[in-house]
């Protein structure tokens, strides 16, 4: 079949990004590569931040723990953050965003603390990720969907197979 596209969905906290990279994994046999899973298991952080009760990565050993793992393709990479990944690895950049009065529910529902909770709502509000994705990767690439309930995680999915499907006819139809 040859080269697979690499996706990375990302995304405020809680605005779906596990979710509907697990359902996309499914759909189109793709990989999900879970980012922070990856940071705890391997170690690629300089510790935890207690005052937002998260690791600090380490950004370097991230991308050279990642990238072997890239190269052949067929990847969707799961994370709260873009700018970091060369932009040689994605082929799709999908920003998902959540309305604030489901967002703040689904963040209170971690147990996230006051001060965890406001700034990702501030986050979302100024459009942080979708930002720094359009600044890191080709415009064409960075699409922003909507990610406030299952049907629309559902459509999301969808559309992401049919990307790729269309992707992968494209690019079979190129050599």
């Amino acid at each position: 079949m040859g080269y697979l596209p690499n996706i990375l969905i990302t995304g405020t906290p809680g605005t779906g990004k596990t979710t509907t990279s697990e359902m996309a994994a499914e759909a189109t046999g793709l990989t999900h590569v879970n980012v922070g899973d990856l940071v705890k298991a391997k170690s690629l952080h300089e510790g935890l931040d207690t005052e937002y009760d998260s690791y600090i990565l380490d950004e370097d050993k991230l991308i050279d723990e990642m990238e072997d793992m890239m190269r052949p393709g067929g990847k969707i990479v799961d994370f709260h953050t873009c700018e970091i990944f060369p932009e040689r690895w994605f082929d799709l950049v999908i920003v998902l965003r959540t309305d604030n009065g489901v967002l703040y529910p689904r963040l209170e529902s971690r147990g996230y603390n006051a001060k965890k909770i406001n700034e990702n709502m501030e986050c979302e509000i100024m459009q942080v990720v979708l930002e720094e994705a359009r600044e890191s990767y080709e415009e064409q690439i960075v699409i922003e969907l909507e990610s406030n309930s299952i049907d629309q995680m559902e459509e999301n999915v969808s559309r992401i197979k049919a990307w790729m499907e269309n992707w992968i006819a494209n690019s079979s139809s190129k050599k």
